[in-house]
């Protein structure tokens, strides 16, 4: 039975969006995947995400622009940011400003379900990763 809620992942590395839309749906989750932040904010799946995981570093419109665009327009869906870049600034700033999860590339398994699952609000608080 799959799990509520719609995830939706934007990252314009493809390989690495196909395989976290599969890591995602094999967990249970109903997901779309998109390759850029502008793609995902025209798409009619905005309305139904009740979780965004994106990349932080993507051309154009980046993870942490894409959460911060979201909340200013009063459209407070929960963020979990991926990179595989790491850079403590950035996560600080990220979880200051209500991202739920900062996860490294490669994503672990167990870390994006914990994450997930705090997202949508099935399981207490939210984990912070780095």
């Amino acid at each position: 039975m799959p799990r509520p809620g719609l995830i939706s992942i934007v990252d314009d590395d493809q390989p690495f969006r196909e395989s976290m839309r599969k890591l995602v749906a094999l967990l249970g989750y109903a997901v779309e995947a998109f390759p850029s932040a502008a793609s995902f904010l025209t798409s009619p799946l905005l309305a139904k995400t009740e979780c965004l995981v994106t990349d932080v570093n993507m051309p154009d419109m980046t993870g942490p622009e894409l959460h911060a665009f979201l909340t200013n327009a009063g459209c407070k869906i929960p963020t979990i940011l991926v990179t595989a870049y790491p850079d403590e600034v950035v996560r600080t700033r990220a979880l200051a400003s209500g991202v739920i999860c900062y996860l490294c590339k490669p994503v672990d398994d167990d870390q994006l379900e914990r994450c997930l699952r705090s997202a949508i609000g099935s399981e207490g608080t939210p984990e912070e990763h780095s």
